[in-house]
């Protein structure tokens, strides 16, 4: 609750209730619990799409709205479905796996295009080098798949994006 991110998620679930989205998280904790935490102190929708896992102490305490789900497939499924935009915040294998799934289904036409905002240019630059220097270079993707992603650390553009 004390880490910078933290005070980000909250402002950036309280900003997209603001502008009129509801907030949907994996339904844990850290970022995911602060951007549920921002989206109910605002008075809007804040639903966490959880994972069953031996680890995981269930829904966070400001999801209003909660499905639990035992497959990650089908969890990112429900993230896609109703998603009008994706704000990533730092994260760890959960977080890559949700973003490069994301990425994948806009990429392919899969689903209708959103913005893919990652907060946090500090912590993501070194993924956008690598995309750009090792995975472009190699001719693995295009430079527009490149611009599918925003990198910034202002919530508010992230919320007008």
């Amino acid at each position: 609750v004390d880490h910078p991110f933290y005070a980000i998620g909250e402002e950036a679930g309280r900003k997209l209730v603001e502008a009129g989205f509801a907030v949907i998280t994996g339904g844990g904790p850290g970022a995911m619990e602060a951007a549920n935490k921002g989206a109910c102190e605002a008075g809007g929708a804040s639903i966490g799409l959880g994972i069953e896992l031996p680890f995981e102490s269930g829904l966070n305490q400001w999801v209003d709205k909660g499905i639990n789900f035992r497959y990650f497939f089908a969890r990112k499924t429900m993230f896609v479905k109703y998603s009008q935009g994706f704000v990533v915040l730092p994260g760890g294998l959960g977080t890559l796996d949700e973003l490069f799934e994301a990425l994948t289904l806009v990429q392919t036409r899969k689903v209708t295009s959103f913005p893919i905002v990652l907060i946090g240019t500090a912590y993501w630059s070194g993924l956008f080098d690598w995309l750009r220097q090792t995975v472009l270079a190699e001719g693995k993707i295009n430079a527009t798949d490149l611009d599918m992603m925003v990198l910034t650390d202002d919530v508010d553009e992230a919320v007008a994006l």
